[in-house]
């Protein structure tokens, strides 16, 4: 089925009968054999809107063990969509870890690579989970939700090491830590135009903060149809966009929701491989690419994450203050001319010396020349240095540039 077929039977109300049948919501489903999927990390899972995409004419990929929509269109299409309208994005994959308890600041503290326990109620953080080496094991944006609760939000390929930390860390602290990520389905919808569509969706409402005046990085409870709803004022493309958690039941009366009112503003839906590239021109990092076990923040760039001025101790703490390596490779823009982009696991040359490595690169749809995110030693990371990618045998220039590569107007 085209995609504005499909967006008509939504603004009809076709889709509605189709999201009370949904039956496999985010928990695991049959192998095509047709034998119960294990309930193991290993199994493959479907988002509660699997369906809809189907409808959609979504293509699939396997995104951490979770098949999700990589495009419904264009990837082009769809990235330049949220850079001029607004895309809608499922996200249901993604990890929602409770935190409760009196002590749960001074956990967090403890846990976590940040100062959570500062935060405001109703502001979101970004942080770090780190180990003891000071390795990153996940990278997450915690939220407030009351004084003695909090809600961290994981990677879904780093939601069991997540949950399994945080749990191990909580033994010496009054803090419940629950991992309710199967209750919860996540929709993002990111660009100019999204809070117009927010403010016109039917159903949703009794915002507690009014989204005129919901400032970035912070949420507000509200509900939609009578179900409760948190909607943060954050996301990962680099424009103005809002993340809404409900529970997996009215996932996909929502998104029909949110499709009808969005439909006439510009709305479209938008899979994962424009995610990617709107959050490479926004210099957003992403896990198993820019960060991982062997990566300090400070070479990522992500010093300034890390509160080592916050009083006790956290994980990670001794290996952060003792440093990465003399010589260790830090993270870097790289911009370059025509139309040949470097990928993940290119190499970087100066002269015939290879002093680094791309993690992710793409042609940018935004800027329209080539962009990446390298890893390369640090006396060629200075911003106006000439280096070459090697792309499949032929050395394209490229400049260190500042990043992010795009950021939006305010």
């Amino acid at each position: 089925m085209k995609v504005r077929e499909a967006l008509r039977l939504i603004t009809e109300g076709e889709f509605y009968s189709l999201a009370t049948r949904q039956e496999n919501s985010v928990t695991d489903v049959p192998t095509t054999s047709g034998s119960p999927a294990e309930s193991s990390p290993a199994a493959v899972r479907y988002s509660p809107l699997h369906s809809i995409h189907e409808q959609l004419g979504a293509a699939f990929t396997d995104f951490a063990g979770w098949m999700m929509p990589v495009r419904y269109s264009s990837d082009l299409a769809e990235h330049h969509a949220v850079r001029a309208a607004a895309g809608i994005f499922d996200i249901s994959h993604m990890a929602e870890i409770h935190v409760r308890g009196t002590d749960v600041g001074a956990f967090l503290d403890y846990a976590l690579a940040g100062k959570l326990s500062g935060i405001a109620l109703a502001q979101a953080k970004y942080s770090l989970l780190l180990n003891e080496a000071g390795g990153i094991i996940d990278d997450l944006v915690t939220y407030r939700l009351a004084d003695e609760h909090f809600l961290v939000v994981a990677n879904a390929g780093n939601r069991f090491a997540a949950a399994t930390a945080l749990a191990e860390r909580a033994a010496d602290f009054d803090v419940a830590v629950t991992d309710e990520s199967d209750d919860y389905a996540l929709i993002a919808v990111q660009g100019p135009v999204s809070r117009a569509i927010l403010e016109a969706t039917a159903g949703l409402a009794s915002c507690a903060t009014p989204l005129d005046e919901l400032k970035y990085y912070r949420e507000t409870a509200a509900t939609f149809n009578g179900h409760d709803l948190i909607i943060g004022r954050t996301g990962y493309t680099g424009e103005d966009g809002f993340e809404l958690y409900l529970h997996v039941d009215a996932a996909a009366d929502l998104w029909a929701a949110l499709t009808v009112a969005g439909e006439p503003l510009g709305l479209v839906p938008a899979g994962l491989a424009c995610r990617d590239t709107l959050r490479l021109e926004a210099g957003m990092p992403l896990y198993g690419h820019e960060l991982n076990l062997n990566t300090f923040p400070v070479q990522a760039g992500l010093g300034r994450v890390v509160a080592l001025s916050k009083e006790g101790d956290f994980v990670g703490r001794a290996a952060i203050q003792a440093g990465p390596d003399a010589g260790a490779r830090v993270l870097v823009g790289l911009a370059a001319e025509g139309r040949r982009a470097g990928r993940a696991d290119y190499l970087i040359f100066n002269g015939d010396t290879e002093v680094g490595v791309i993690t992710s690169g793409a042609l940018s749809p935004t800027l329209g020349h080539p962009i990446a995110m390298a890893y390369v030693d640090p006396d060629v990371s200075e911003v106006g240095t000439e280096l070459h990618i090697d792309v499949r045998g032929s050395r394209i220039a490229a400049s260190v540039v500042s990043l992010p590569f795009y950021k939006r107007e305010a």
